[in-house]
C-alpha cells in the first residue's frame, strides 16, 4: 500500500524541482529588469519591495501551478513557465506605463504604488493561469 502512494516520487520529483528551478529563475529575471534593487530592498526591511516582489513571485506561480496540472509532461509545463515569466514581465512594464515613477516610489516604501503593482502581478497571473485550462 505505502509502495503504491509513493509510485508518483519520481515524477513529483521531477515536477517539483523544474518549477523550484523556473521560479529562482523567474526571480533573477524580474529582479534584472526592474529599475529597482528588490532584495537590496528587502534587506533594508523595505516592506513595499517585499509587498510588490512577493505578489510578483505569487502572480508567477500560480500559472505555473496551472502548467502542473494541465502539461502532458514537463517540458511542456516549462514551456507554460516561460510563457507565464513573458506575461508577468509584460505585467510590470504595463505597470510602469500607469505609474511612471512606480520604481522610485517602491524604494521610497511608499506601498500603495506595491500594492498595485502585486495586484496586477496576481491578477494577470490568475488570468494566465485560467487561460491555460482551456
Amino acid at each position: 500500500m505505502v509502495l503504491q502512494s509513493l509510485s508518483g516520487l519520481p515524477a513529483f520529483l521531477i515536477y517539483f524541482v523544474v518549477a523550484a528551478v523556473l521560479v529562482a529563475a523567474y526571480l533573477y529575471v524580474y529582479t534584472w529588469i526592474t529599475a529597482h534593487d528588490e532584495f537590496a530592498l528587502l534587506r533594508a526591511n523595505n516592506t513595499a519591495a517585499a509587498i510588490s516582489l512577493g505578489l510578483s513571485m505569487i502572480g508567477f506561480v500560480l500559472p505555473l501551478t496551472s502548467s502542473i496540472g494541465h502539461a502532458d509532461n514537463v517540458i511542456d509545463m516549462a514551456i507554460w513557465g516561460v510563457i507565464a515569466l513573458v506575461v508577468q514581465v509584460a505585467v510590470y512594464y504595463a505597470a510602469r506605463f500607469a505609474v511612471p515613477n512606480l520604481s522610485p516610489r517602491i524604494e521610497a516604501g511608499e506601498v500603495a504604488p506595491a500594492v498595485w503593482l502585486g495586484a496586477a502581478s496576481v491578477a494577470a497571473g490568475m488570468l494566465n493561469a485560467a487561460s491555460m485550462g482551456t
